[in-house]
């Protein structure tokens, strides 16, 4: 054989054993197409997945699971215009369940002033029901109702809020602006705020959150990634809408569901909702100069002009004024005690008082440092319950 000849037998054989043993070799790997009727795109590769991202499923299940015990609530209140006629103004809010015989949580302020509020749940039909109100907290700006529907309805679980940490994830159910069941995400991003309200009433120790929370989510709840209820959708920090209501910029607030399952421990033992009283009726903050004048510690305090009788504070021997005196453009009642600290916290303000008695329930214990008679003295009080008026 030639040595040309060998050459090219050599060569066909090699090229034929390459080519065999590659099992996945395909003619386009070496010859491109001159021309293509596929697909120029590719699709997202989410649309072939065969489920969701963890924290998608979570989201999907709670709402799923609490959607129906999330209720929507319109209250109507009758007013007088200008020329005395008598109109409905209508509000609307969200509210839930919390047990199978309907009872709901709710804002004070969605119901307030309302003899006629209706309850539409989240089911398929759409049921409407007029809802009884069966006591209300103002401090807390929360209202328990009831509906009797004649049939078991869906309710959330109460979790525990004292528990919270800043960035845990939380979720909101309510109905914005009339949009039935919606849902919105976000985290805890502060604790422990502080927010005055329409009434002029200072909420404490509010969650505050950047979920989406606007007009009509006002009393749903708040749920943490365990679908625990952990707060009370309440308040907002808005901008203007078009229709003259505040829209969410991220800064939203929830009442801390603790201080609800605290009334409801109350209504179920007592049968009503009270709030604690103490009997002193009237205070002025004094401090600096004012108080020097009035020989008082210059650090001041909140001097007790006014004392209900038979209340807890006289029961306490806490003093009101015996006399009065004017100092500079002020006319004070004098010869009372001056309260420096409450609990041990030093008096800070002329609502320090307030923001004490928030923090407590009817039966609870107080302790007042006074100053009497030019030295300091500790009285305890015990705080008493009255009723609040629905």
């Amino acid at each position: 054989m030639r040595p040309r000849t060998l050459l090219f037998t050599l060569l066909l054989v090699a090229t034929f054993w390459l080519v065999t043993s590659r099992g996945q070799w395909k003619l386009s790997q070496v010859i491109p197409p001159l021309s293509s009727s596929g697909k120029l795109w590719s699709d997202p590769v989410t649309a072939h997945g065969a489920g969701f991202e963890t924290d998608e499923q979570n989201n999907i299940d709670i709402y799923k699971t609490y959607r129906l015990a999330t209720v929507n609530i319109t209250s109507v209140v009758y007013q007088r215009d200008f020329f005395f006629q008598v109109y409905p103004q209508k509000g609307t809010g969200s509210g839930f369940l919390i047990n199978d015989e309907g009872e709901i949580i709710t804002n004070n302020h969605v119901i307030s002033g309302s003899q006629n509020i209706t309850v539409t749940l989240s089911d398929k039909d759409k049921k409407q029901y007029k809802a009884t109100v069966l006591g209300i907290d103002r401090r807390n700006d929360l209202a328990l109702i009831k509906i009797r529907a004649g049939r078991k309805l869906p309710f959330v679980r109460l979790g525990d809020s004292d528990a919270l940490q800043v960035g845990q994830k939380v979720l909101a159910i309510g109905n914005p602006f009339g949009l039935e069941g919606t849902l919105t995400t976000g985290i805890v991003s502060s604790l422990g705020r502080s927010l005055q309200n329409e009434d002029g009433n200072t909420l404490e120790g509010l969650i505050q959150t950047d979920a989406a929370i606007n007009p009509g989510n006002s009393g749903g709840p708040m749920f943490d990634s365990r679908g625990n209820v952990i707060g009370i959708n309440t308040a907002i920090f808005g901008s203007q809408t078009a229709s003259g209501e505040s829209g969410s910029i991220g800064i939203g607030f929830a009442m801390p569901v603790n201080r609800a399952k605290a009334i409801l421990e109350e209504y179920r033992s007592t049968g009503r909702i009270s709030h604690p009283v103490h009997g002193i009726s009237r205070v002025q903050f004094v401090q600096g100069d004012l108080a020097e004048a009035l020989q008082l510690p210059a650090a001041g305090g909140l001097l007790i002009e006014t004392i209900d009788g038979g209340s807890p504070a006289e029961e306490a021997g806490l003093k009101g004024f015996n006399r009065t005196v004017i100092v500079g453009m002020y006319r004070l009642g004098v010869g009372g005690d001056l309260i420096t600290a409450i609990d041990g916290i030093p008096v800070d303000g002329p609502d320090a008082l307030r923001r004490a008695v928030n923090r407590k329930k009817a039966g609870d214990r107080m302790e007042f440092t006074i100053f009497r008679n030019g030295r300091s003295v500790k009285v305890p009080l015990t705080l008493g319950a009255a009723a609040e008026a629905l």
